[in-house]
C-alpha cells in the first residue's frame, strides 16, 4: 500500500513517505562518499582519507562514480520534491521577516507550507552546486571526458569544482544543523511522522492542507 503525505493518524501526520526516505539517505550516502574522497583529492593534508577508499590511485577512480551516483540519486529526490519547493509571497515575507526566524518568533511570521523559505532557498541552491558539480567534473574526468576540452577549460573547471564543492558542503552542514536544532526534524526523516503539534508550530499552512485534503475524502 503506498505511503500518502498526510496519512491518517490521531496525533501524527505523515511527512515523508518510504520512499522519500530511502531516496534522501541515498543521497546523504553519496555525499559523504563523494564528499571524502573528494576531500581526500582537495589538499595533501587530506590525504589520510586515501586508506578509506584503498589508496590514491583508487580514491581517483571512484570519486566521479560517487558523484555521479550522488547526482543521480539528487535528481530523482529533487524532482519529486520541485513541486513542494516554489518560492511564493509567504516565502518572499518570511525572508523580509528573518530577525524574527533567528529570534523563534514563529507566531508572528506567516504561515509556512510544507518546507519554509529558507529551506527552499538550500534546496534550489543544492540543485545549482549539483548541476556545477556534475559538469564541472565532467570537463575534469580524465581519462575519459578531459582530452576532449581545451587543458585552460579544464583548468577553469577544477577551480569551479573546488567552489562548488565547498559551498555544497557548507550548505549540507547547515542542513544537518538546522535539522538538529529544530527538534522532531531527524525523527520526521527516520520514522516519516511528526506530531500534529510540530506541524501546526512550523508548517502550519502545510497541516491546514493536509486536513482539507482528508476531509475531501
Amino acid at each position: 500500500m503506498t505511503e500518502r503525505i498526510g496519512g491518517e493518524h490521531p496525533r501524527e501526520v505523515l511527512r515523508y513517505t518510504a520512499n522519500e526516505r530511502t531516496n534522501h539517505w541515498l543521497v546523504a550516502i553519496g555525499f559523504v562518499l563523494a564528499g571524502l574522497s573528494g576531500l581526500a583529492l582537495y589538499h595533501p593534508a587530506m590525504s589520510w582519507l586515501y586508506a578509506l577508499f584503498g589508496g590514491g590511485p583508487w580514491t581517483r577512480v571512484l570519486h566521479p562514480f560517487f558523484g555521479v551516483f550522488m547526482f543521480l540519486v539528487f535528481i530523482v529526490f529533487a524532482w519529486h520534491m520541485r513541486g513542494s519547493n516554489r518560492v511564493d509571497a509567504r516565502d518572499r515575507q518570511w525572508l523580509r521577516q528573518i530577525d524574527d526566524v533567528v529570534a523563534g518568533r514563529e507566531e508572528r511570521l506567516p504561515e509556512v507550507g510544507r518546507y519554509n523559505a529558507g529551506q527552499k532557498l538550500l534546496f534550489w541552491g543544492l540543485v545549482l552546486c549539483m548541476l556545477g558539480l556534475l559538469l564541472t567534473g565532467i570537463a575534469m574526468w580524465q581519462p575519459w571526458f578531459a582530452p576532449a576540452f581545451p587543458i585552460g577549460l579544464v583548468q577553469f573547471a577544477s577551480v569551479l569544482h573546488a567552489i562548488l564543492a565547498t559551498v555544497i558542503i557548507c550548505m549540507i552542514i547547515f542542513h544537518a544543523y538546522s535539522a538538529f536544532w529544530v527538534k522532531g526534524s531527524m525523527g520526521a526523516m527516520v520514522r516519516g511522522r511528526v506530531s500534529r503539534g510540530w506541524a501546526w508550530k512550523h508548517h502550519r499552512a502545510w497541516l491546514r492542507d493536509i486536513d482539507r485534503d482528508a476531509r475531501r475524502d
